[in-house]
């Protein structure tokens, strides 16, 4: 072909990281046909959709069925009903959004790639490590990245001194994916009055909201004074109801955001809208019964992160996380790569977790272990863990 392409994918790195992991982890499977593999890592639920959800989902099926309940394309916004649901999500913590501030989406990984459609050529700022998909869209579209290292990676950052009269593209993610850490709400703070004062963009993860326990943890940055004009959230309902492969969560943009107008055209190009069937099962979620069978989901997996965590405890083993995050972000033992490390539990032990290094260089001697099995497998992997770092 002669035509031009985009030479910025170029410098990614040849694989995603979780196609990785299931590319070393399917070659011990073929090595090893009689092991029985546990996977404590890519962030995948392993708890059915509670009934209440599923079956509203099974209701909007058999409606499109029917000539009389049958519908084509929806509002490319969202459905009105579930919109009005999340603003009344947000009013439970004191947070005021109109319907009309509210864009459905797939899944919050495709919005907080596609945001950077709306950025020009500015510096962008990411933790490290980090979710990858901030720092490859950031790349695939050929924006600055600086890289924001915290020791031991046990930490979110405050704003950096050194660049607060700059105006940056800051990703915030708490609770942290991968490292489990969180941001009180004074340390929030101090990142919206950054951001403010230097005319900052905030583009704020929440996917993991749900699981914070603690008092003085925000839910949303828009508990915080001053955000409405500075950040855009993006949430998810695949760890909060179990919808990582139903895709339906949103983004909430203030009026007063310079975004708000660019991204509601953009959304009307490029985006058809969520499936109507999951939204249905979405606005189901965010019933009283929905959210009270979530939260027994939710509890369900945070007993296997206490689980975990009273494991690493007892083996003097250093890591953060598993108390408002379904992660453990955990120290690599004798200095070993993340890598060897990853090799060693899936050969000794046939437990899979995830190679810190591959949330970027700060996560080099660091593995991340999800909380999301079922909660025979999180026992049997902790006694094979106990085995396999004892012989060690």
């Amino acid at each position: 072909m002669k035509i031009k392409l985009n030479e910025n994918f170029k410098n990614l790195s040849k694989n995603y990281l979780f196609t990785e992991v299931a590319q070393r982890v399917e070659r011990f499977r073929r090595e090893n046909p009689k092991s029985k593999i546990i996977s404590l890592g890519i962030g995948d639920v392993s708890l059915p959709l509670p009934r209440s959800v599923s079956m509203e989902m099974a209701r909007a099926s058999i409606e499109l069925g029917k000539k009389e309940g049958f519908r084509g394309y929806g509002d490319t916004q969202g459905n009105s009903k579930l919109r009005e649901a999340i603003c009344d999500y947000y009013a439970m913590r004191g947070v005021l959004f109109l319907p009309s501030e509210i864009f459905i989406n797939d899944g919050a990984k495709s919005d907080l790639a596609n945001l950077g459609d709306l950025l020009g050529d500015n510096e962008t700022l990411i933790f490290d490590p980090v979710y990858p998909v901030y720092l490859d869209s950031s790349v695939m579209s050929g924006k600055r990245v600086t890289r924001f290292f915290e020791s031991e990676g046990f930490a979110l950052g405050s704003p950096p001194k050194d660049m607060r009269d700059k105006a940056l593209v800051i990703y915030l993610c708490s609770p942290n994916n991968p490292t489990g850490a969180v941001l009180s709400r004074a340390h929030l703070q101090l990142w919206v009055e950054f951001a403010r004062k230097s005319g900052s963009l905030i583009i704020f993860d929440a996917a993991y909201e749900s699981y914070i326990s603690e008092p003085d943890v925000p839910h949303s940055i828009f508990e915080l004074e001053g955000a409405r004009e500075c950040a855009v959230e993006v949430c998810s309902f695949s760890k909060m109801a179990g919808f990582t492969g139903v895709r339906c969560g949103w983004t909430a943009i203030a009026r007063e955001n310079p975004l708000y107008d660019m991204w509601r055209r953009r959304q009307s190009t490029k985006f058809n809208g969520a499936s109507y069937i999951s939204q249905r099962g979405a606005l189901a979620v965010l019933t009283p019964r929905g959210l009270s069978d979530c939260r027994k989901n939710i509890d369900y997996y945070m007993e296997n992160a206490r689980s975990l965590a009273k494991f690493f405890e007892g083996m003097g083993v250093r890591f953060s996380g598993g108390k408002n995050a379904p992660y453990l972000w955990v120290r690599c033992p004798d200095k070993v790569s993340s890598w060897q490390f990853f090799e060693y539990l899936l050969t000794s032990a046939a437990v899979v977790c995830t190679p810190g290094v591959g949330f970027g260089t700060g996560g080099e001697g660091y593995v991340r272990f999800s909380a999301f099995a079922s909660r025979e497998d999180t026992l049997c992997a902790i006694a094979r863990l106990e085995k396999a770092l004892r012989v060690r």
